[in-house]
């Protein structure tokens, strides 16, 4: 068919907003066992997340129905929440019960096999969800599992690993779940040795974040709990991740002691040994807990995804010193989990849904077990970006990926719209991930540049750091400087330039509207009020801005001249706040405090706030109004016609409103926040970390 000429931005496409809305069935945390593979899988026209299995024979079962959902909410960003465990029947048969973490009360249940209904496995708290469970493991006698509690009472936060009986004796009697190992702020990854003997497990405490500090640590497994704790590798500067036993004395981890995630073998005792020292990750930032990037084989060989922000697999052989890469169309993997021999991961590209796949180690066979999206929008007007290193006015580099209009059906002339995306975080990444939401503008004329600024993950500590205390400074000059680079080349229209950005994206938007950059922005749940932040924000970044503006209260200036509501004065372009009204992460004052000062200014604003909605939108009806309202204020400001409301503006404040209760919100969230997945769910990207 011919191409039609017409306006950027009011292209005709077949994606619309409820398409991307109800499109993705997101998946994570994959499991397998022998021929039966489990995983994680989102409904987002339902508002909940089950669980699913793969039969030997490829029959695909949903194990849990509604209203069940799955999902925990330790660190309110959650990690993995089931673990497959093996059961044996009156016959002595081996069968394979599931416990998860129920997503509405955050109890650990057990679902066996061929059962309808899940038992309990942990006590009923004295208050809704107070007491939450991640990452389980199952335990040496195979009868319990360990995992993360995360204790909540009267507005303080505990963690330990703890013991969770299988036999449900634990759901009536609160001692039977044995606390095996307490005292630090921060657990992840109960890993016990093979024998049994010992349990390893990784550790770190405020103010630092997983990403700047952590231990890895063992002891002997007892009953009473864990004895002759030691640490084996890891500090205030070494981020050390994902232990897995190599034998009985000892384990792989990823360590960033040499300037990026590189595999090592940490031995009890002598020094560690690196195993294949390189200038790339060998691990996912550790925003979610038990997501893992690498796995050992009954081999002895080991399957690890490795790369930049982007991450591909490989395999390497420590007998050899050998690493082969695996050839795979498929850019961006996560999540990788074994039983020994068979290895599932989650996988896409920029024109493949994210998928469960199989790899063969053997072969390096990758096969397509299930699509997130059933029927995902021709290939022909899905992006594919071209990665991009570019200079900010200091020079130093700024990576990003450009994502062009892409319409067969249309074409028009001169430099085009852009957006620039900023990735929530803002300790987090882009990636080429499939993303059916760049589609939705793509296509219809407005180009997306995604930038990876100064503190984003996949690019070694020493990028990361550039945001130490540098928060509202390096990351805008970045997001300003890649706008300024497509203008430059001749892509984009000077006059056309927007910015967006989820959390961390969300305040690094607000913060680039007050120079003369871009004509609009939107902020999807962004931060206003730094100091604010840490008054009603959640334990897990309670002292995240010690790093990434300064310690309180030296630096309270600081937080004043980088906070975007006092800076209301300096942004005379409109400005869309979405915002969800249950979000324990950036409360919805937030927001409601930044159209107060942009409407008494007589700034244009729009604030759309959705009910029941927390840290990152999973509902459909939130979804789909997100993303017109989205495309409405780029056609307001852009001068094209839209297939979607006008976007009403408001030029006064808001009606006031009842001044929150910060203790109230920081002793306990008001929903379920999403468990996140990395790219998540349509609407807006899933955060990293506020």
């Amino acid at each position: 068919m011919s191409e039609l000429s017409s306006p950027y931005g009011s292209w005709p496409s077949p994606i619309s907003a409820d398409d991307v809305a109800r499109g993705v069935r997101a998946i994570a945390f994959p499991s397998v066992v022998g021929d039966e593979i489990w995983w994680e899988e989102s409904r987002p026209d339902e508002g909940r997340r089950t669980l699913m299995r793969r039969g030997a024979d490829g029959r695909v079962t949903e194990l849990l129905p509604a209203p069940w959902s799955v999902g925990t909410r330790v660190h309110e960003y959650g990690g993995r929440s089931y673990r497959p465990v093996p059961r044996r029947d009156d016959k002595a048969l081996v069968r394979m019960g599931v416990v998860f973490a129920c997503a509405d009360d955050q109890r650990l249940y057990l679902l066996e096999h061929g059962a309808e209904t899940p038992l309990p496995l942990t006590p009923e708290p004295a208050e809704k969800a107070a007491l939450r469970y991640a990452d389980p493991v199952l335990g040496p006698d195979g009868r319990s599992v360990l995992c993360v509690r995360e204790q909540h009472t009267a507005g303080t936060v505990r963690r330990s690993i703890v013991s969770v009986p299988l036999s449900g004796r634990g759901a009536t009697d609160p001692a039977a779940v044995r606390e095996v190992v307490s005292g630090a702020d921060f657990y992840a990854s109960p890993t016990p040795s093979p024998d049994g003997t010992r349990l390893a497990y990784v550790r770190w405490n405020h103010p630092r974040m997983p990403w700047d500090g952590t231990e890895l640590r063992a002891g002997i497994l007892e009953e009473g709990g864990l004895t002759g704790e030691y640490t084996l590798k890891g500090g205030v500067e070494e981020s050390v991740l994902s232990p897995v036993w190599a034998d009985d004395k000892s384990l792989y981890v990823a360590s960033d002691w040499p300037g990026w995630w590189n595999l090592y073998q940490v031995g009890l005792v002598g020094p560690a040994i690196a195993l294949y020292p390189a200038e790339e990750e060998f691990h996912a930032p550790p925003g979610l807990l038990g997501n893992r990037s690498f796995c050992l084989l009954d081999s002895g060989k080991v399957v690890a995804l490795h790369g930049g922000a982007d991450l591909v697999p490989c395999v390497y052989d420590p007998d050899t010193l050998d690493l082969e890469p695996v050839a795979t169309d498929l850019t961006t993997w996560s999540m990788l989990d074994t039983d020994g021999t068979s290895v599932v991961a989650v996988a896409s590209s920029p024109t493949v849904p994210q998928s469960l796949v199989r790899l063969d180690p053997v072969t390096g066979a990758v096969e397509v077990l299930r699509r997130s999206a059933e029927d995902p929008p021709d290939p022909a007007y899905l992006p594919v970006p071209r990665q991009e290193t570019l200079r900010n006015r200091y020079g130093s580099p700024v990576h990003a990926l450009v994502y062009p209009p892409l319409n067969p059906e249309a074409e028009a002339d001169g430099p085009a719209p852009y957006v620039v995306w900023v990735h929530g975080g803002p300790v987090s990444h882009s990636t080429r991930a499939f993303d059916p939401v760049k589609a939705y503008f793509t296509s219809r004329g407005i180009g997306i540049v995604d930038v990876n600024h100064g503190g984003s993950t996949g690019y070694g500590r020493s990028y990361r750091k550039r945001l130490h205390k540098e928060w509202g400074v390096v990351d805008v000059e970045d997001a300003v400087a890649v706008a300024r680079a497509l203008v430059e080349q001749g892509t984009a229209d000077p006059e056309r330039l927007a910015i967006r950005g989820p959390s961390a994206g969300g305040y690094t938007t607000l913060m680039a509207l007050t120079g003369d950059t871009f004509a609009c922005g939107a902020s999807y749940y962004g931060v206003t009020d730094l100091l604010a932040l840490t008054r009603t924000t959640h334990d897990f970044e309670s002292r995240f801005l010690d790093s990434l503006v300064g310690i309180l209260p030296g630096y309270v200036e600081r937080y004043r001249e980088r906070s975007p509501v006092n800076r209301s004065g300096e942004i005379d372009v409109p400005v869309l706040l979405l915002q969800g009204l249950d979000d324990p992460v950036v409360t919805p004052d937030q927001a409601f405090a930044m159209a107060t000062a942009l409407g008494r200014r007589g700034v244009p604003y729009a604030l759309l706030e959705f009910e029941g909605e927390a840290h990152g939108f999973r509902g459909r009806e939130a979804l789909r109004r997100s993303l017109e309202a989205e495309l409405a204020l780029y056609a307001r400001v852009f001068g094209f016609t839209a297939d979607v409301p006008p976007l009403e503006l408001s030029t006064a404040p808001p009606e006031p409103r009842p001044e929150p209760d910060p203790e109230a919100d920081a002793a306990e969230p008001l929903a379920t926040p999403p468990e996140g997945t990395p790219a998540e769910e349509a609407g807006a990207p899933a955060p990293a970390d506020g």
